[in-house]
């Protein structure tokens, strides 16, 4: 690689989004995008701590990757996890992962081949898509939106649709056995707790929603309760899925040893790129557990969990289609769109692209409105 340039990018939601945790204001996100010798150029991204991921891909990654070939990705991974030091589950590994990431969609689109025919061909062409929404209100009426909204996403193709609870757990139960009234029997629906509750009540929020028929309930706890999940997870009728939250693959085996997720969901930008996921995903092909990547972020991002979800294992878990499922973000979010729609088709399934790389093609001059800083460093 010649270079090695970062776009620091956000926005703020109109309205905020919230969840059982907090109320999403801005959303921020590092970019990186990797260039070679020819001008091929690779992108990675980080959404959780962008900006200390920043400085640690700028103090301790650049130095290790420039003047090296994208080709190698196995070992530089390997040499980047060798500066990690105590952080293996903070900003330093999700600089790993954006790097890594991009090193990977470099090397593909240099042999002009998708990421998933370089690590040895896609299984499917396409998977459903789930839309990630609605989002929890301010004010007195909390849910009081899901209805149209959840029409809307119907109207939008979703045949799966994932809303934001967490509230308390009656309101929860009630939303949700609106909400399968409203949808029918053959529209798939999860929900995300956002890990807002403690053990008691997300034990209680899932009885109440259990007429919903949900595929999951998605981080109810904090995400290093191994033993509040084993609880919940004994309780609960339903699957618990989780793991976005997690790093290092020594995370995901603690967690499953602990038999707490039915549904593992780890995050490209998180546990390590694709690099670190293909590592998850054979942990987890051990416990025959289904793996479908977490995506909250930009479309760099989204196009990566395309190629990654291809990759893994099909299983049966309900609903309309085998797993893995790929999240959608179903919100007003400018930077997902970038390399055009991400939209289901009449199907609810998105396409597996498969263009060079990871799919996508990114002008850094479409991200200048959302701009707040752009660095670059050489191998010179």
């Amino acid at each position: 690689m010649t270079a090695i340039e970062g776009f620091h990018v956000g926005f703020a939601p109109s309205p905020a989004l919230g969840n059982a945790s907090t109320f999403i204001r801005r959303r921020d996100f590092l970019l990186l995008r990797l260039k070679g010798e020819d001008g091929t150029v690779g992108w990675g991204e980080v959404f959780n701590s962008p900006f200390a991921a920043a400085g640690f891909v700028r103090s301790r990654l650049a130095p290790l990757v420039l003047g090296q070939p994208a080709a190698e990705m196995g070992r530089l991974y390997q040499a980047m996890l060798g500066t990690l030091g105590y952080d293996r589950r903070g900003a330093a590994m999700m600089a790993v992962s954006a790097v890594d990431m991009a090193l990977h969609d470099l090397a593909a689109r240099a042999r002009g081949i998708s990421v998933a025919r370089m690590l040895g061909g896609a299984l499917r062409d396409r998977m459903l898509a789930y839309a990630s929404g609605p989002f929890i209100a301010e004010g007195g009426a909390p849910y009081g939106a899901y209805p149209a909204q959840i029409e809307a996403l119907l109207g939008r193709g979703f045949r799966a649709i994932k809303p934001r609870v967490g509230f308390a757990p009656r309101l929860d139960g009630a939303v949700m056995r609106a909400a399968r009234r409203q949808v029918g029997d053959d529209v798939a629906l999860m929900v995300d707790v956002n890990q807002g509750y403690s053990v008691g009540a997300a034990i209680e929020s899932a009885r109440h929603m259990e007429e919903a028929d949900l595929l999951w309930i998605e981080e109810p706890l904090g995400p290093e309760d191994i033993g509040g999940y084993r609880a919940v997870a004994a309780s609960a009728r339903c699957a618990i899925a989780g793991g976005e939250a997690l790093a290092s693959l020594a995370a995901f085996r603690d967690f499953l040893e602990a038999r707490t997720f039915s549904v593992l969901q780890p995050d490209l930008t998180v546990c390590g790129g694709f690099s670190g996921l293909r590592r998850v995903a054979a942990l987890a092909d051990a416990y025959d557990l289904p793996v479908m990547p977490h995506v909250f972020g930009t479309c760099v991002n989204a196009h990566a969990a395309l190629q990654m979800g291809a990759l893994l294992t099909a299983r049966r878990g309900g609903g309309p289609a085998a797993y893995p499922f790929v999240e959608v973000d179903a919100t007003a979010n400018p930077l997902l769109s970038l390399g055009g729609a991400i939209a289901p088709r009449t199907d609810g399934t998105l396409a597996v692209p498969d263009a060079p790389g990871i799919g996508l093609e990114l002008d850094p001059t479409r991200l200048e409105p959302w701009l707040s800083e752009h660095w670059a460093l050489d191998a010179g």
